[in-house]
């Protein structure tokens, strides 16, 4: 298991890099997954269970988490490239457009002078409102948003790929770079599908922009945006009234502000005898017993993970065997170096079920249950849509059930509030509720897969 990033105390530096390849080697691997940490990353994995049952074919969830951490050493934070992007449509007038305004406004206010910005607006054509440009007088761009009038149809495509393009004037892996997307409607000129929309958030994830999408009231497209945001691997919110938008804002350049590591690729090597089946809730490659993920940041704070199912296709005698090993590539937006983190993950295989039993780590198997509820909750949209509201009622219900039963058996309270969800949402699939429990479900689904965290 070893950890090669840059020294820290650059007067020490020989010192130090003997001092840290020595514990390394004396760390080992670690038994059913460890914890492994640069000075800003950590790295842990887990097993769902710490102890196997020797001999027999089975299937086991393997977690792997990223978490930024907080220390005195990340005082300055990364500088920003963000373009907002503002839907000023027909639709936008009146209170909305007031609250959108204030939300730029404060958006500008959290920048300073190492920061770029710009504002895209669109109806049914895109326009620069404020070039990208650096931050040197925020006044006049807080006067240009001001001045901002809705009128007219929505082509959201066009003002995405505007906004792309001021955000590439400045593009640079040193800087945090992204698009917030703000609209209230639905796509009505130019590309206009979710598949279209995600193949743009695709492209801009690929060149290491997120684009985070936010809905206003309940006239948007909600497949359309979380798809665009997950594509590119940003945030989504569904915001139904316009007084909430500077909180969600908020929230956002909270984000935006604290990205510890960018460009982030996930490598997970199964050994022999262990398959890779799928992971839960992220997009991934599978390829042989190889696994290849890609994040494009990493919160300070907060914890990203993917879920690798995998099985033991048997014939493990009781004892020790490794079972994967895993590599995190990175950018460090502190030192803007490139780094990398390791570690080996060992299984501890017993005949005694009841050891087996024992052995559960009820964090990784709330996670498994998380995300297999979501993936429930998925389905029962599509059954809803096709106009079954009897099927999609019943599955949530039993979703609402299952979500109660891991609770308990994981003493987790958040599976608890999602079970609560599931059944309340179960009694708001007429067609008058629909509108708002899609978006609500949607909202709940996209938090889930990406761990988002507002």
């Amino acid at each position: 298991m070893t950890t090669p990033f840059p020294p820290i105390f650059s007067l020490h530096r020989p010192l130090l890099a003997a001092l840290t390849a020595t514990l390394m080697a004396m760390a080992g691997p670690a038994m059913a997954g460890g914890d492994v940490s640069s000075a800003d990353i950590r790295l842990e994995t887990k097993l769902g269970q710490d102890v196997l049952r020797a001999g027999k074919a089975q299937r086991i969830y393997l977690r792997v988490s990223l978490e930024g951490l907080i220390t005195k050493i990340r005082r300055e934070r990364s500088p920003v490239n963000i373009a907002l992007v503002l839907d000023r449509s027909g639709s936008m007038q009146g209170k909305k457009m007031e609250q959108a305004k204030e939300a730029a406004i404060m958006a500008i206010n959290h920048m300073d002078r190492n920061d770029v910005a710009s504002v895209v607006v669109y109806n049914h054509r895109a326009s620069t409102l404020v070039p990208a440009n650096w931050m040197r007088d925020r006044a006049k761009v807080r006067a240009r948003i001001s001045d901002m009038t809705a009128d007219g149809k929505t082509a959201l495509h066009a003002g995405v790929k505007r906004g792309l393009g001021e955000v590439d004037k400045f593009l640079s892996p040193s800087r945090v770079n992204r698009v917030i997307l703000l609209s209230d409607g639905l796509a009505n000129v130019g590309p206009s599908t979710p598949a279209e929309l995600a193949e743009l958030g695709r492209k801009a994830g690929g060149d290491g922009v997120s684009i985070t999408t936010i809905g206003l009231g309940l006239g948007y497209n909600e497949d359309l945006m979380t798809r665009l945001a997950g594509s590119s691997d940003g945030n989504h919110a569904f915001v139904e009234k316009p007084e909430d938008l500077v909180k969600i804002f908020n929230k956002e350049f909270g984000d935006v502000m604290s990205v510890a590591a960018q460009d982030v690729e996930i490598l997970i090597r199964c050994a022999p005898g262990f398959k890779p089946l799928r992971v839960l809730g992220r997009e991934a490659q599978l390829r042989g017993r190889e696994v290849k993920m890609r994040l494009n940041q990493v919160y300070g704070g907060q914890q990203k993970y993917a879920l690798l199912e995998i099985e033991a296709l048997g014939g493990q005698s009781a004892g020790s065997a490794r079972l994967a090993e895993v590599e995190i590539s990175y950018t460090n937006m502190r030192s803007k170096t490139r780094e990398r983190l390791n570690d080996q993950i060992e299984a501890r295989f017993s005949h005694s079920a009841a050891e087996v039993k024992a052995s559960t780590n009820a964090r990784v198997m709330a996670a498994v249950a998380t995300q297999i509820a979501t993936a429930r909750s998925e389905q029962a949209v599509l059954l809803r849509d096709k106009g079954d509201t009897k099927g999609a009622r019943r599955l949530l219900q039993e979703n609402a059930a299952y979500l109660k039963r891991k609770a308990r058996e994981y003493s987790a309270p958040m599976l608890e509030q999602l079970g609560a969800a599931a059944s309340a949402t179960a009694g708001a699939l007429s067609a008058k509720d629909w509108g708002r429990s899609r978006k609500m479900m949607r909202a709940r689904q996209f938090k889930s897969k990406n761990q988002q965290s507002y």
